[in-house]
């Protein structure tokens, strides 16, 4: 796992990029949380294929478990990745119930601004 350090509207970022699936319980969260915040990270930037599959299947409440661990810890998340492929009107209220905080958010793409002012965009296509 690579962590990339982005300073978006003066909070530290970590933007994770990895291969691998990297939250597949609770407690990869809890872990995830713990190490990022103790390198001095508020907002943690993840990847829809770094997450479990199960995590979008919202009766089995992983979703919500998880989602819990990053509000009560204070950690902010943006989860980047494809929604429409899920064809579940509950995930897709979810999402946008999600998307009205502050905390918890789901996007199609970021855009992050280098030193230079000069955008880069992450899409997943």
């Amino acid at each position: 796992m690579e962590i990339k350090e982005h300073f978006l509207n003066n909070v530290k970022t970590a933007e994770l990029i990895s291969g691998k699936i990297l939250l597949h319980t609770v407690e990869d969260a809890i872990d995830l949380i713990g190490n990022l915040s103790y390198l001095g990270f508020d907002k943690i930037i993840l990847y829809e294929k770094n997450i479990t599959p199960e995590f979008f299947n919202l009766k089995n409440k992983m979703a919500g478990e998880i989602l819990q661990k990053f509000a009560q810890y204070q950690m902010a998340l943006t989860i980047v990745g494809e929604f429409s492929k899920f064809d579940s009107k509950s995930l897709n209220d979810f999402i946008f119930e999600s998307n009205k905080g502050k905390q918890i958010n789901f996007v199609a793409n970021i855009t992050i601004t280098t030193e230079n002012n000069e955008p880069l965009t992450r899409v997943l296509r």
